[in-house]
């Protein structure tokens, strides 16, 4: 009996060991993954900048009738951000490596606003831009993810519709200047469509009347068109 008892005192311990093992390597494996996809993001955005900077010097150059309306700016920006925004969902909005990325693609985003502005102004073209500013704060935001569902879904109609995201609470002075510029009051969900401040989220049919009245109509043909 001491002996059948001993056995399977030892037999809990390897399994116990191997449980306790398993649950190592897979935590480390994760951790492993977790690196290499923010070290992606990371260098990602880093690219993207300098492609952003350079295709301002590109386009401050060229000729007006070579820049169309629906000139993509930046590819990837979109792109990146829903890659950084699941991120951010599996790791926690507080997690430090994410705060640094936000912070590095807010400046992406803000930058190529920028550019945006510049090449309308100097092209005599108006591209329909959307701030949207959201907080991350418990209880600040219950609207956030269904204005951020509502915006996916109107540049799923129009592309041409430049939507660009801001945490409104990262410690960022660029975004601190953009919100004293535009005069965003912490209201969630906020947004600036086309210079006029909007705050809270309803309906999508309600959302829709602070856009201009011809965007829905280019909406509609785009969508046929591309049918």
């Amino acid at each position: 009996m001491k002996s059948l008892a001993t056995r399977n005192a030892v037999l809990a311990l390897v399994i116990t060991l191997l449980i306790i093992g398993s649950v190592v390597y897979a935590v480390n494996y994760l951790d492993r993954q977790r690196v290499a996809e923010l070290s992606a993001i990371q260098n990602q955005l880093a690219t993207d900048t300098l492609s952003v900077e350079t295709q301002f010097a590109l386009l401050e150059t060229a000729a007006c009738e070579d820049i169309s309306e629906g000139n993509t700016l930046s590819q990837e920006v979109s792109n990146l951000g829903e890659k950084l925004a699941n991120a951010e969902g599996r790791l926690g909005a507080t997690d430090e490596q994410v705060i640094q990325l936000k912070n590095q693609y807010t400046l992406l985003e803000i930058r190529d606003y920028l550019l945006t502005k510049r090449l309308a102004e100097a092209c005599n073209f108006k591209p329909t831009v959307a701030l949207y500013f959201y907080s991350n704060v418990p209880g600040a935001c219950t609207d956030c993810d269904r204005a951020s569902y509502a915006l996916s879904y109107l540049h799923d109609q129009n592309p041409n519709l430049r939507v660009y995201s801001f945490d409104y609470n990262l410690n960022l002075g660029a975004l601190k200047t953009l919100i004293a510029v535009e005069k965003v009051k912490p209201e969630f969900p906020a947004f600036v469509i086309e210079g006029k401040r909007t705050y809270g989220f309803t309906t999508i049919d309600e959302f829709k009347t602070a856009f201009p009245k011809d965007f829905f109509a280019s909406s509609t043909a785009t969508t046929t068109k591309n049918q």
